[in-house]
């Protein structure tokens, strides 16, 4: 699998109250499958696509607290840096820049329009 070219689209996450159901219904029409991704700090089901040899997207089980969505992901060198470029635009922070436990550091926002979409930077290679 090759790297997505930063300032692309690299990753997708659906955030549910009903995750067993959202599973059942993307599993049956795109069989796309499920893995529970058991080393993070939160529950989050890792989503394969038919072909690929590597998860390309999540659903995360939210517990009901916070609405229903589904936003996409752009991979960029610097979360930061893109989300003070966001906000000069006219963009609002919904989830500031973020680290993981991993090193990913990650962040949501909605764009001038008051689309919600997120960012992130891969982890250090070591």
């Amino acid at each position: 699998m090759s790297t997505p070219a930063f300032n692309s689209v690299a990753w997708f996450e659906i955030g549910t109250d009903r995750p067993a159901e959202v599973e059942r219904f993307y599993g049956e029409l795109f069989d796309w499958t499920f893995r529970v991704d058991e080393g993070g700090e939160l529950t989050y089901h890792e989503v394969t696509t038919p072909g690929a040899d590597a998860p390309s997207g999540g659903v995360f089980p939210s517990g009901g607290r916070f609405p229903d969505y589904a936003v996409l992901y752009v991979v960029v060198k610097d979360v930061a840096a893109t989300v003070a470029r966001a906000e000069e635009l006219g963009g609002k922070v919904i989830v500031p820049p973020t680290t993981a436990g991993s090193g990913l550091v990650f962040a949501q926002l909605h764009d001038s329009a008051g689309h919600h979409f997120g960012v992130f930077s891969p982890p250090p290679v070591d």
